[in-house]
């Protein structure tokens, strides 16, 4: 499992003149989070989890008619309970909701629901409900400004407050039918692929629990921009029930999946010693083991950690995640060279998936060893290019190109490195130095140029926010 940082966005920074301009600065705030949601969020990538992620979609994704390679979930470290779309055909997932579902079944569900927004077109059709909102609150301040500059002070301020009222209604209710729409569109997807709603029914009940603890009035939803979790229960219920998959149980080797990503979850994210209170010695099952392993690497407890590895193995010696995470713990404890087998068999167990083959680059590299130069610089390649979007696997090629004397190339690799993570001052520099060392309009040198550009435009972009 990786933890991929994000940087943040500015925030949007408008002189406040009343209440009328604060609810417009707030509105506008909601929408810059709205479009850039991830912006300064941690992504978590890990081969095993996406896998299942891309196995429990799949079907959903076949009836919803979207195209299969464009659907994408993703995961945020973040312990809220949430989930939204963003920037094409991405779902997010926080990890909070993850740990909160009892059952790949739940997180269907809510796969489903997220799927609506998709081919609802919500993100698209967000700024209607933007504009609607915002041309109600402009109408008011120049109505309510010249009851003001015309002496009537108090009809002027009313006037100012119902415009407000008035479009922060507009906009929620616009959000509420959108939220119905995806809950319709996800149930008729969850029917069409045979999977029953009584994991988005158990889900919408947890949700309403939060909402009972937080006190939150549950006569109607007016005021939220979701509809209220019971209300959704008793729509959907109906639906559900009357479905043929309504008693159809869930694919065990799904949910047998989904504990062990849960397990290895709450492993990575969580202190040691809630995982440890979670999953006790006194389990001996996969999960347990499997979150034990992640708690006592995390605490520094090596030998601890490759024993509940190593008791996984013996069960199932070709797992290739059990594998990985083996290698992982002798790498990260300083033992590169004993890393080297397990995590080469994992790269050849997954078909060289890319995560696991960038961690086992980053191995070869790490044994000081010339003879597995030319092996990293294979294996590195492969990886980038299956998956280019993984700035750990840039870096390290831009290593072992340098060990390599292949200056220009390393800075080309970290110029790619730095543009993943938002260095867009750092990947300028390197992109440069690069085109300077690489022949003129080859392939690398264009490559070199695109980044250059990008980096700059961003960089520049950057700035102008912060004055």
């Amino acid at each position: 499992m990786r933890n991929l940082l994000a940087v943040p966005f500015s925030r949007i920074c408008l002189r406040s003149a009343g209440r009328s301009i604060r609810f417009m600065v707030a509105l506008l705030a909601i929408v810059s989070i709205t479009a850039q949601p991830v912006a300064a969020q941690s992504i978590l990538r890990d081969a095993e989890t996406e896998a299942l992620f891309t196995d429990m979609v799949a079907p959903l994704v076949a009836v919803s008619e979207l195209d299969a390679d464009e659907v994408e979930v993703v995961l945020i470290n973040d312990r809220q309970i949430n989930a939204f779309v963003a920037g094409g055909q991405r779902i997010y997932f926080y990890s909070g909701l993850i740990e909160t579902a009892d059952t790949a079944n739940e997180v269907q569900g809510v796969m489903a629901h997220e799927l609506g927004h998709i081919t609802g077109g919500h993100i698209i059709r967000f700024d209607e409900g933007v504009k609607t909102a915002t041309g109600i609150t402009v109408l008011s301040l120049l109505l309510g400004a010249a009851a003001i500059a015309a002496g009537a002070g108090d009809a002027g301020m009313g006037i100012l407050a119902a415009g407000q009222q008035a479009a922060m209604g507009k906009f929620l209710a616009f959000s509420r039918v959108q939220e119905r729409s995806a809950d319709s569109a996800g149930a008729r997807y969850l029917s069409a692929a045979g999977i029953s709603g009584r994991g988005s029914i158990d889900f919408f009940k947890k949700l309403q629990n939060y909402e009972f603890r937080l006190g939150i009035p549950q006569e109607d939803s007016y005021g939220r921009t979701h509809p209220l979790s019971g209300e959704r229960v008793t729509l959907l219920r109906d639906v559900y029930q009357k479905d043929p998959a309504w008693d159809k149980p869930s694919d065990p080797e799904i949910e047998a999946r989904f504990q062990r990503v849960k397990a290895k979850l709450l492993g990575y994210t969580a202190e040691p010693a809630v995982t440890l209170r979670e999953y006790p010695e006194s389990d001996q099952s996969v999960p347990a083991r499997y979150a034990r392993a992640y708690a006592w690497h995390k605490s520094a407890y090596p030998d601890r950690a490759l024993y509940e590895v190593n008791n996984l193995l013996k069960t199932a010696p070709n797992d290739p995640y059990f594998l990985e995470l083996q290698g992982q713990i002798l790498l990260e404890s300083g033992k590169p060279d004993e890393a080297l087998q397990a995590l080469r068999k994992s790269v050849h167990l997954t078909n060289n998936q890319p995560l696991i083959a960038s961690l086992f680059g980053h191995a070869l590299i790490a044994t000081e060893d010339p003879q597995y130069l030319d092996e990293a610089a294979k294996v590195l390649k492969a990886a980038v290019n299956k998956d280019n979007r993984n700035p750990f696997a840039w870096y390290q090629l831009g290593v072992v190109y340098s060990q390599q004397g292949d200056i220009a190339r390393a800075q080309l690799a970290t110029a790619e490195s730095s543009l993943l993570e938002r260095n867009y001052a750092s990947a300028i520099r390197s992109s440069q130095i690069a085109m300077a060392g690489i022949p003129e309009n080859t392939p690398d040198w264009i490559r070199a140029q695109d980044i250059s550009f990008i980096a700059k435009a961003e960089f520049e972009k950057n700035n102008r926010r912060r004055r």
